[in-house]
């Protein structure tokens, strides 16, 4: 995998990948979205059917409920943070993306992270959770739970369609955003003048 120092460059390589399979049925590569300089960075499973369409992660219903739970505590997709996904094609019927896909497209995010240098991730759902913190992880005992990995703080949080599918998890969901809240001002305050 090559080592990019530009944000642009490595958004147009990943745009035209063929590494597995999803690229031969994906209408858009959602690359992600967000201001590249956030120091906190949102990562999903993969893109569904809206975002497959639109080329932009988290935007039907879930996505709307998302960017409820980040205006509440003053986050943006459009000014402070950023969005992205373990797998950028859509896996068919939106199933779970598959080992093979995962690690097929797990570079891009690296490349994603090594050009942001983020201070926080912020896993949504089991499987960016098991991928990034813990293979083992169980999303509904280790929520908002940070762990250190490198210097990197990161944390995961229930998936907004989980919240959609089970609205009684909202309140729990929400703590997790506050206690992110409260770990931004700790260790990237500079996240809220951005």
């Amino acid at each position: 995998m090559m080592v990019y120092q530009d944000f642009e460059e490595l958004r147009k390589d990943c745009m035209n990948c063929t590494r597995c399979a999803l690229c031969q049925t994906r209408h858009n590569v959602v690359f992600g979205v967000g201001n590249p300089r956030a120091k906190v960075l949102f990562v999903g499973e993969g893109p569904g059917e809206n975002e497959d369409l639109q080329g932009e992660p988290f935007v039907g219903r879930a996505g709307k409920l998302l960017d409820t739970m980040l205006d509440a505590v003053d986050l943006s997709r459009k000014r402070n943070i950023y969005i992205a996904n373990i797998v950028k094609c859509r896996p068919p019927q939106n199933r779970d993306p598959l080992p093979e896909e995962q690690e097929a497209c797990i570079g891009w995010l690296r490349g994603q992270f090594a050009v942001m240098r983020p201070k926080i991730i912020v896993c949504l759902g089991r499987i960016a959770g098991m991928k990034l913190m813990d293979p083992n992880m169980k999303i509904t005992k280790q929520h908002g739970q940070f762990i250190d990995k490198k210097g990197t703080l990161m944390m995961a949080t229930l998936h907004p369609a989980a919240l959609l599918r089970n609205p009684s998890q909202k309140p729990d969901a929400f703590k997790d955003f506050l206690l992110l809240r409260d770990k931004i001002m700790e260790v990237c305050p500079e996240t809220y003048d951005m």
